[in-house]
């Protein structure tokens, strides 16, 4: 489990060389600020978790029991608000400021976010599969193949591979590299790509998988 997290909103991509010479695709995350509206700890709540609040709002645009909670945080209004997992361990207060300065360069974090919808996609393209002949007058180029038996069951098993929504679920990527962090302004430059389109919120946790030798 995580120690440590933060939302941010990924602007795009882009590339740097680093010392080596060598030519990196990044993904430039603004890193928040967040605030901490809340606190959960095992003994009260049964689980221990930040609650991290997230970009500018208009007071007008969030209903009263929205509106009650950040005052009782005494916190100003947010767009996004998230619960993230964390070890018992972890120390925050409320009202504390989250920023880019939570990371270092060469960490190693994952990125939870909301992947780019597709819309409705067959299933070639939404599960890979591979198509049917060609030539001598096939008619099963596209075909999805058998999707079970006729008389038993008499029905299709769930989970069956089939066409329909491609994307537009939440997708984590690990193990991602920070490169490099930019203090002044509140940026996280992360070794390749991250789950989402542009101007998507997206979380960054201390990854799970620490490399256990040097790694460079």
């Amino acid at each position: 489990m995580a120690t440590k997290g933060l939302l941010a909103k990924k602007i795009g991509m882009t590339q740097v060389f680093t010392e080596k010479g060598e030519l990196l695709p990044v993904t430039v995350l603004e890193a928040g600020p967040c605030v901490v509206v809340a606190l959960r700890a095992v003994q009260k709540d049964g689980y221990g978790a930040v609650q991290l609040g997230f970009g500018s709002v208009n007071d007008k645009k969030i209903n009263k029991p929205a509106a009650g909670h950040f005052k009782k945080a005494g916190v100003a209004a947010h767009r996004h608000l998230r619960e993230v997992r964390l070890k018992a361990d972890a120390t925050y207060e409320v009202g504390q400021a989250l920023k880019a300065d939570l990371f270092s360069a060469g960490e190693w974090v994952d990125v939870t976010g909301t992947s780019k919808g597709k819309g409705f996609s067959g299933q070639h393209k939404r599960h890979h599969f591979g198509r049917g002949p060609v030539t001598h007058g096939s008619h099963n180029i596209k075909q999805p193949g058998s999707i079970g038996s006729s008389s038993t069951p008499s029905r299709v098993y769930k989970g069956m591979r089939m066409a329909g929504q491609l994307g537009n679920q939440q997708r984590t990527t690990t193990h991602l590299k920070v490169v490099r962090v930019d203090l002044e302004r509140n940026l996280l430059l992360i070794n390749g790509d991250v789950p989402g389109h542009k101007n998507s919120v997206v979380l960054v946790k201390d990854s799970v998988r620490q490399p256990k030798g040097k790694k460079s």
